[in-house]
């Protein structure tokens, strides 16, 4: 499964790693949000270090539907349930700069976009009530928000919200010009290299697994903290969600806007145009990761709603992205708990990344600058209200249960499996996770290297998954993405 963004020619190259060298600030992930933030503290003079563990867009931003847009579905409506106008206003402040901030950087550096209008459309009753709360949240936020009752879809709804003029990209476009921006600039990004720990009072010694750098700040711009202080894998709920680019057929256009449902499970659209073709790009019917029987099950679904609604659509990709959603629904950034200020971090964006990635990134650098921005204040100050903590104890409660039911329910048979498939058994006392890919048997401790889950069969991706805290690992133990830090090691090491 390559999205349509990383189907492409690879064309990075790593920079030269030297451990013991001092760094003003060291950044841990080359996606988005790490991009903008090294780019924001070069252009100050700051001598920075970018750490990517994979390559840039390989996660995340490489993943994503890419809408750059401040209509985000029933947002507005669920922080409103939450908290009080002045912390909604803030949150739309702070979307509005990170959009404003990166609609400009692409105008600077002649970097293709489309401007379309955003909608969120309902096709039940219990949808149009969400667009009515929606309406007066993002009304009351500022947004000139439209009520419309036709949104130039190809089957019947009961209304749409629309908000004019917002944008949708090509994020692999954005992230080769910061590469370039940021490297002319004398930042140096190192792919390959996976930051392990943050030691010592400051300047603090980041520990990799090539070795050790020393810097004054270290921002971790990395999906989920991959470091445990403050403990935001607890207060995240890792989710998983599919896509697909469909070539339509002779005579058929897809609808001129930017879509999302009110209702679950989500469809989300926009039009992509490459190579003299206008595609269509769906997402949706999300999950949490590793918690879900078939993963492929989940993209069958949306193919065959975007087959129902789009007839004679025929797929040229298929894949999925991870997404953090903050238990209060709000973003974490900022300073990281037990940090001493010198680390800090971004993260819960909720599947609207390419507004939220560069309004943290702009946060993060004021902190580490000394500068003010009052959005970022009143978010900082925000209080978890009842439903927020709430949902923090039924989310930490169900991972509680995936812990231990993931320890007693374990099959005896130890036979590979077939092709393309994988399972867990227990060997003694070890849980031993097992697939056959490629005509090739891996055998791996099954037990996630972050806090312990018995990791599950991703039927789709052919990866294991892990259903506490959403740590993913290739079929042969190399770590994805997610908090932890090391590989699946073979059975019987582990």
């Amino acid at each position: 499964m390559t999205s349509l963004w990383l189907d492409r020619e690879k064309t990075f190259s790593s920079d030269h790693f030297q451990a013991g060298t001092k760094y003003d600030t060291v950044v841990a992930g080359a996606g988005l949000t790490g991009l903008v933030t090294a780019l924001l503290l070069a252009r100050s003079g700051q001598r920075v270090l970018v750490l990517e563990a994979r390559y840039p867009g390989a996660v995340t931003t490489g993943n994503t539907t890419a809408k750059v847009s401040l209509l985000q579905g029933t947002v507005l409506g669920s922080l409103s349930r939450q908290y009080s106008d002045k912390q909604v206003q803030a949150y739309v402040e702070a979307n509005r700069e990170g959009q404003a901030w990166l609609l400009r950087y692409l105008d600077e550096n002649a970097l293709p976009y489309q401007r379309r209008d955003a909608y969120t459309y309902a096709t039940t009753g219990d949808g149009a009530e969400r667009l009515r709360e929606e309406l007066i949240a993002a009304t009351t936020a500022g947004l000139n928000v439209e009520y419309v009752l036709d949104a130039g879809l190809p089957f019947p709804i009961q209304g749409a919200l629309m908000l004019a003029d917002q944008a949708q990209i090509n994020p692999m476009d954005v992230l080769d010009a910061l590469l370039l921006d940021v490297r002319a600039r004398g930042v140096t990004v190192a792919g390959g290299v996976r930051l392990q720990d943050v030691t010592g009072r400051g300047p603090v010694t980041v520990q990799t697994d090539q070795g050790n750098v020393t810097a004054d700040h270290v921002v971790l711009a990395t999906g989920t903290p991959v470091l445990d202080r403050g403990l935001y894998f607890a207060k995240l709920k890792p989710l998983r969600s599919y896509a697909a680019a469909l070539e339509l057929p002779q005579g058929l256009t897809p609808p001129p806007g930017m879509y999302l449902s009110a209702e679950e499970p989500t469809h989300s659209l926009r039009d992509y145009e490459a190579d003299g073709r206008r595609l269509l790009l769906v997402g949706g019917h999300g999950h949490h990761v590793g918690r879900t029987p078939s993963e492929k099950s989940h993209l069958s679904d949306l193919l065959d709603w975007a087959g129902t609604q789009f007839p004679g659509a025929s797929a040229t990709h298929t894949w999925s992205a991870q997404d953090y959603q903050a238990t209060n629904l709000m973003p974490f950034f900022g300073k990281l708990p037990r940090g001493r200020g010198r680390i800090l971090f971004g993260t819960g964006y909720n599947k609207w990344g390419m507004t939220n990635a560069v309004a943290v990134a702009l946060g993060i650098s004021a902190d580490i600058l000394g500068g003010k921005l009052p959005w970022a204040d009143t978010i900082h100050h925000r209080i978890t209200s009842p439903a927020g903590a709430a949902h923090a104890v039924t989310l930490n409660a169900k991972v509680a249960a995936n812990l231990a039911t993931g320890w007693v329910k374990l099959a005896s048979d130890a036979a590979p499996p077939p092709d393309g498939a994988g399972k867990v058994y227990r060997d003694g006392a070890r849980p031993v996770a097992v697939s056959t890919v490629g005509g090739t048997t891996c055998r791996l401790s099954a037990v996630c290297t972050h806090l312990g889950g018995i990791v599950h069969w991703n039927d789709s991706e052919q990866t294991w998954d892990c259903p506490l805290h959403g740590s993913r690992f290739s079929n042969d133990g190399q770590l994805l993405e997610g908090p932890a830090t090391k590989n699946l090691p073979p059975a019987g090491k582990g």
